[in-house]
């Protein structure tokens, strides 16, 4: 039995079989307010390729089928309806025409159709979620990307609502929209935005061309929605997107939707993106947040193109859609000159670099191109190897084959495949013949193959400090595991930063002392094989730092050589460009992650160097990584010593910050997460009532959550106080802060009530779950969590199995006992593992968290050994 899945196979024949010509939709939402399940009307008019007779099905997941209807001829739904799918039997050659009337469901999972109601108006809001296989939910689908069709809406909605889709939005006739038909485009771009929403419109306009613009999010939260900012970075995508790819916007308006209880970030259906609400800010963020929110805006902006316009045949090239509008977006970021965000590299390397590195030392690391066998297989790979890692070698590509020449052969890949479907080798092809590379080669190494190189510098000087002789040597660790593949040599086109301290500024800079033109401070050359000499540097004085990967342009773990770190260490905040600082602090953390720097020598560089670090989005990386290291990494014996250390450190750091800047915020935030003496919490509680303030810092909102959360998690609030707090805040956001709140606290009843409602109960809307999860797991709760390692893997498997994808694998990750560091968290994990015979991408998901126990046990026992 199929179940819900769908096999590349499958796929590949139905797609041999079909054309699809259009659907039309009607959907009565009428009940919307009410919820339950709401009448789907589909009409599908495909062509088949063979003879009279042949056989095939149509994708639906739904409470009820009432009536199938093909050709004329009405089919026994009992008959033809089981799992997911709608039995076709009999088509025609040439034209068949399928009608489908079914029951399908709201639901709360943000699957599908998404119901959710606003607690501050009581009005329900809607949208749809499709990605991967979930149109479905909503109608009957041909549900693969290379099966696309026009689509036709018809919407019955409650008087007083809007409706937004693909198509412009029509003026409604008794309260039904009809909208026009879409281009041709995937099943899982089509989208539906139901609801009383506000809305804000605009228009974008150049050179005769005008596009409608719109952004829209629930009224509860209009006063925040600050649309002039959101337009703008909308327009610098426009202007710099449609420059790059010389390809108009290829759909008739650009709408922005922020919605509720969203489970990724955004969402690029065609003209109709969606994004998380959170982005709309109810209370002071620092500038790393606006950034984020504007590359998410220009991630989804770019997949218009790159996605929709051209979309991949298979789900075995997500990564390219994913990777391309990731390099896109930060790349646009760093190059419109009216960016605010012109540091966008620094941020990538600090963040999206990390994930990635990350990802691809886990168990389940696999090459960018993966093997997508089918739905399940997908489902489980929006992971840092197909966001982080595919955008970091389309960085390495760029450098590779010249950036004129990267946009000449994506110009040509859009003209000839506009509305179509495509492979990488469309894209590889288009790029051969624009660089004159060849990247047959380049592609295997890069995009078949799984796992970092580590790039180290070997270099000798004489006695008078001059360098006679360089090289760069490459490696290829074993890959982690369990791992498929074979360790693998790959070319990389990178720079060399050659660095000193300016005596007269006293910063580390590249070009000290000679012209530029020289090209003294930086060499970029291709490092290929296992050891590559760099002749340019010998008979030259050696400088401070030799920066191997310096720009950022491969994707490597460097390694410094022992007077660049001796250097470094004393001076990593000194470097006068943030992003040489930001690779600096990730070869730190990567190496604290490998067990090759103890946690404590990690913590004590931090607090040397993070004082003079101005790039507000490293801080609060270094911040999160700090506390991470301590609680996982760190000797257990010392950990106690290591963290009041750090939380003096970040109180010190909070009253010093310059009143009301982001980095007074951030260190209050990095506080509030780890306050735990008397006097420490005393400080929370007298912030909270307003006893104590510290001159520029607004406790608003959310900074009153995070410390309500904390002195809850400590024992000093209960009940009384976090609904006092939900009194202050009755908003969804509120719901979702107080869950955590209660779930945070350190008594067994409270344990025991958190994981009733998430394991016990499938009630939870998938947002509230979430927060409940989060308040759950603390890591200085290990004695009281400690009963529900067992718990856990006497669950996971049925939850797996009876919930939707997005919930299971909220539980599947967030409930591991990830904080229970021990040898016997791996013999527990290997005995489920090896007797409960779970699916492949449950597998998956408990051996990456079981990878993160034996990373941090080798870390401790690291840490250990520095403090001997």
């Amino acid at each position: 039995m199929p179940g819900t899945n769908l096999t590349r196979e499958e796929a590949q024949q139905r797609a041999q079989l079909l054309a699809v010509e259009s659907y039309g939709i009607e959907l009565d939402l009428s009940g919307a307010q009410e919820g339950g399940t709401y009448r789907s009307v589909t009409t599908v008019r495909f062509d088949v390729r063979a003879e009279n007779g042949a056989e095939s099905f149509i994708d639906l997941v739904a409470p009820a089928v009432h009536e199938v209807t093909l050709n004329g001829d009405s089919l026994d739904p009992a008959e033809v309806f089981a799992d997911s799918r709608i039995a076709l039997p009999g088509l025609l050659q040439g034209r068949n025409i399928l009608r489908v009337v079914a029951d399908c469901a709201y639901t709360n999972t943000g699957e599908g159709l998404h119901r959710f109601v606003d607690p501050v108006d009581d009005q329900a809001y809607l949208y749809t979620q499709f990605e991967v296989p979930d149109a479905r939910r909503v109608f009957a689908s041909f549900e693969q990307p290379d099966l696309k069709a026009t689509f036709q809406f018809t919407v019955r909605a409650p008087e007083g609502w809007t409706v937004i889709s693909n198509s412009p939005t029509p003026e409604p006739q008794d309260n039904v929209w009809e909208f026009e038909p879409t281009p041709r485009i995937s099943t899982y771009i089509t989208a539906l935005i139901v609801g009383p929403y506000h809305s804000v419109h605009s228009v974008y306009e150049k050179d005769g061309q005008s596009v409608p613009l719109g952004i829209y999010c629930r009224p509860s939260l209009a006063e925040y929605l600050d649309s002039d900012a959101i337009f703008e970075v909308t327009r610098q995508g426009f202007e710099w997107f449609q420059e790059k790819f010389d390809y108009a916007y290829p759909f008739k308006k650009y709408d922005q939707l922020f919605v509720p209880e969203f489970n990724a970030g955004a969402m690029e259906n065609a003209g109709a993106v969606t994004i998380r609400d959170q982005y709309v800010y109810r209370s002071k963020v620092t500038d790393a947040a606006y950034e984020t929110r504007a590359e998410t805006i220009l991630h989804e902006l770019a997949h218009m193109w790159f996605g929709d316009l051209v979309t991949m045949e298979w789900w075995n090239d997500l990564w390219l859609n994913e990777s391309f509008a990731t390099y896109t977006s930060i790349a646009c970021q760093a190059a419109h000159p009216e960016s605010r965000w012109p540091h966008s590299w620094t941020t990538f390397a600090n963040s999206m670099k990390t994930w990635a590195y990350r990802q691809d030392q886990l168990p389940s690391t696999h090459p960018i191109m993966a093997e997508i066998n089918d739905l399940d297989d997908v489902l489980v790979n929006f992971d840092g190897i197909t966001y982080a890692k595919g955008a970091s070698v389309l960085k390495q590509l760029v450098a590779y084959v010249g950036e004129d020449e990267f946009f000449s052969g994506v110009q040509a890949y859009f003209k000839a495949h506009a509305y179509g479907n495509t492979r990488l080798s469309d894209l590889l092809g288009a790029l051969e013949t624009t660089s004159g590379r060849d990247l047959k080669s380049w592609s295997k190494a890069w995009l078949e193959t799984a796992g970092i190189n580590v790039l180290r510098p070997e270099i000798e000087t004489d006695g008078n400090g001059v360098v006679t002789s360089f090289s760069i040597r490459q490696e290829a660790p074993a890959l982690p595991a369990g791992a498929k593949g074979e360790p693998t040599l790959r070319p990389h086109r990178i720079a060399v930063g050659l660095y000193e301290l300016d005596a007269d500024s006293g910063k580390l800079v590249r070009d000290v002392g000679v012209p530029p033109a020289e090209g003294w401070g930086r060499i970029e050359l291709d490092v290929d094989g296992e050891l590559t000499a760099v002749p340019q540097l010998v008979g030259r004085r050696r400088p401070a730092v030799i920066l191997l990967n310096d720009d950022d342009l491969s994707y490597a773990k460097v390694r410094l050589d022992e007077q660049s770190l001796a250097f470094v260490t004393e001076h990593l905040g000194d470097f006068e460009s943030s992003l040489p600082r930001a690779l600096c602090w990730a070869s730190a953390w990567d190496m604290t992650r490998d067990a090759q720097l103890a946690a404590r020598d990690y913590l004590s560089l931090v607090l040397s160097g993070i004082g003079k670090e101005s790039d507000i989005g490293v801080v609060q990386s270094l911040q999160r990584q700090v506390k991470l290291a301590i609680d996982l990494y760190a000797d257990p014996a010392a950990r106690e010593a290591l963290l009041a250390r750090w939380t003096d450190a970040t109180l010190a750091h909070l009253r010093a910050a310059a009143p009301g800047s982001d980095h007074q915020l951030a260190w209050a935030r990095a506080f509030a997460a780890t306050a735990r003496t008397p006097e420490q919490l005393d400080v929370l509680d007298a912030l909270l009532d307003g006893s104590q303030t510290i001159e520029g810092l607004v406790v608003d909102t959310e900074l009153r959550w995070a410390f309500v959360q904390r002195l809850a998690a400590v024992g000093r609030f209960d009940e009384a106080e976090i609904a006092g707090e939900y009194d202050r805040d009755r908003t969804a956001a509120g719901e979702r802060h107080a869950a955590t709140a209660r779930a945070a606290r350190p008594t067994e009843e409270a344990k025991a009530e958190a994981w009733a409602s998430v394991v016990d109960s499938d009630k939870l809307p998938n947002a509230v779950q979430e927060a409940v999860i989060g308040g759950f797991v603390q890591t200085d709760q290990r004695e009281v969590l400690a009963p529900y390692a067992d718990r856990y893997f006497e669950v996971v498997k049925d939850i797996w199995e009876s919930r939707s994808h997005e919930m299971a694998q909220q539980i599947a990750v967030g409930l591991y006992p990830m904080v229970q560091v021990s040898q016997e968290t791996l013999d527990k994990t290997d005995a489920w593992l090896a007797s409960a015979e779970p699916n492949a991408a449950l597998r998956r998901l408990v051996s990456e968290s079981r990878a993160g126990v034996e990373r941090a046990l080798r870390a401790q026992r690291a840490d250990a050994a520095a403090g001997e």
